[in-house]
């Protein structure tokens, strides 16, 4: 049984879904165990253990009685980031902008955060903030 692990609530499930099952399995040996591109649910797993879940943001607010709240609430800085720790931040970098991300900051070294750090900052096809780092 999982502990803990992330879900996204999205609304554009189809591009989410094909982004992270392209860059999953390389970048952090997940595995697609549940769901589709038709949605509404989906997840990956490491070693059995939960990575990352994606589910309808339209079906959860259904489900939580929230449908009639307004999704958006303007500009603002980011409340969450999705992390994944990888071998090669610039491979990694290649391989999200290839599969729709969009870069933000290029891989960079950063001492000041930790020895031998790099990381890099791209956003999901929702515009969700995720960093790759390699330490």
């Amino acid at each position: 049984m999982d502990a803990l692990h992330p879900r996204l609530l999205v609304t554009r499930f189809s591009e989410c879904f094909h982004f992270y099952r392209a860059i999953l399995p390389p970048l952090a040996g997940a595995k697609l165990v549940k769901g589709s591109p038709e949605g509404p649910y989906a997840h990956w797993d490491v070693e059995r253990q939960g990575l990352l879940s994606l589910f309808d943001r339209g079906a959860m607010a259904a489900a939580v009685g929230a449908a009639g709240l307004p999704s958006e609430h303007g500009p603002a800085q980011d409340a969450t980031m999705f992390v994944l720790r990888v071998d090669d931040v610039d491979k990694a970098v290649a391989l999200c902008v290839q599969s729709g991300g969009t870069l933000v900051v290029g891989p960079t070294d950063r001492p000041e955060w930790g020895p031998n750090l790099r990381s890099a900052h791209l956003r999901d096809p929702e515009d969700r903030l995720m960093e790759l780092q390699s330490y």
